[in-house]
């Protein structure tokens, strides 16, 4: 693949709910699993680097619930994914602010940040509280 780096910003989870009458967090929901199969098949593809930029720090402005509900499926999918991906020789790593996450989210990141250190396939970099 010649391509190197895939930057992948989800946005619009919350449109595509409300345009099926679905709560916002089923679109959050419906995110995740579209980055799940898109992840697996740039590993196939060959991609070295792909970014997932998950909160910017804009969206420190969505209500408490929201919020909650943001980290709880990141945290989530890096606990369900992150064998995953260690099995599958991904290195993972995290650009932005970690200093105002949740500390779940901090710990899983941090562990699994340094389990697949020396990891030399795909560089997934995870975006939390990053401005760009």
């Amino acid at each position: 693949m010649d391509l190197q780096h895939v930057a992948i910003i989800p946005d619009g989870t919350r449109r595509w709910a409300r345009k099926r009458g679905l709560p916002d967090m089923e679109g959050a929901t419906a995110g995740a699993e579209t980055v799940h199969r898109t992840v697996a098949y740039l590993l196939d593809a060959g991609l070295r680097y792909l970014t997932i930029w998950g909160f910017s720090t804009d969206n420190w402005k969505r209500t408490e619930d929201q919020i909650h509900f943001l980290f709880e499926q990141a945290q989530a999918w890096l606990k369900r994914d992150a064998p995953w991906l260690y099995s599958r020789g991904v290195r993972l790593r995290h650009i932005g602010r970690t200093d105002r996450l949740p500390p779940g989210l901090q710990q899983v990141i941090s562990y699994w940040g340094k389990l697949t250190q020396q990891n030399a396939g795909m560089n997934l970099i995870t975006a939390f509280d990053y401005s760009g």
